[in-house]
């Protein structure tokens, strides 16, 4: 089935996985590319207020063509779906992210931030990330993910939720299977590593260790660690309704 496909990261339009995308989903369908024009890893579901927004048609990739724009990943998902397409896509793509996105670093990526944009405007979605920072199993990645929204279009995600897909850094024939996963909630440690400039003042670099293969095996992180590809479905709707039903009975009063 031919798709309109919307390709976007956060690692800019230059990255090698947002290129495997373009080459695996553009011999089946029809694709526009609207990316940062720089890296913008780790911004989350920002979006630009305070400032202009820009954008620039440009050719990558050996011949991708594509919008660079100067927001973040929600600010490309945002103008492509109100400016740039003159028509809604079937399905927005981000990634392929260089490293996983599981746990709580869903909260912090704006791969995923870019996909729950999509999701929110009531496209279907799905962010796309491998475990390593190189390129060397990209391509086949691109292809699962091409063979995977051909599922994910025809057989419909419940409104409002999309796709967290996350790869080992393996070949195909030594990844395990598909694991369908939660999102993992805690056991992340966080750390910065204290240093001096040469001018004698402290800064500091911010970093995080993996999630743990010893999570339960339906953890996201997990299932990553133990060689399967991780896909969890994530809704835009963050309403804890147990505690809400729970809350209700709480009577507050409207004065003290």
């Amino acid at each position: 089935m031919l798709m309109h496909v919307m390709l976007t990261n956060d690692d800019g339009i230059h990255a090698p996985g947002l290129g495997a995308l373009f080459d695996a989903f553009s011999s089946r369908h029809q694709v526009t590319v609207v990316a940062p024009d720089r890296e913008r890893s780790a911004v989350g579901h920002g979006i630009t207020l305070h400032q202009p927004i820009r954008f620039e048609e440009t050719r990558v990739n050996g011949g991708m063509a594509g919008f660079a724009v100067s927001g973040t990943p929600a600010d490309c998902v945002k103008l492509g779906l109100a400016e740039l397409l003159d028509t809604p896509p079937d399905l927005v793509v981000s990634g392929i992210n260089p490293g996983a996105n599981v746990g709580i670093n869903v909260n912090y990526s704006g791969t995923v931030a870019a996909a729950k944009e999509a999701a929110m405007a009531g496209i279907p979605a799905m962010a796309v990330s491998i475990i390593s920072p190189g390129d060397r199993h990209v391509g086949a990645a691109a292809r699962f993910a091409e063979a995977l929204s051909r599922r994910v279009t025809g057989q419909a995600l419940p409104a409002g939720t999309f796709l967290n897909v996350n790869f080992p850094d393996l070949p195909m024939d030594r990844i395990r299977g598909v694991r369908w996963s939660r999102q993992g909630a805690g056991g992340v440690a966080r750390h910065f590593e204290k240093r001096r400039d040469p001018r004698d003042r402290i800064y500091y670099w911010q970093g995080c260790d993996s999630q743990s293969a010893d999570d339960p095996p339906d953890v996201d992180g997990a299932a990553l660690g133990n060689r399967y590809i991780s896909i969890t479905p994530i809704k835009c709707d963050m309403t804890d309704y147990d505690a809400l039903r729970e809350l209700a009975r709480w009577n507050i009063p409207v004065t003290p």
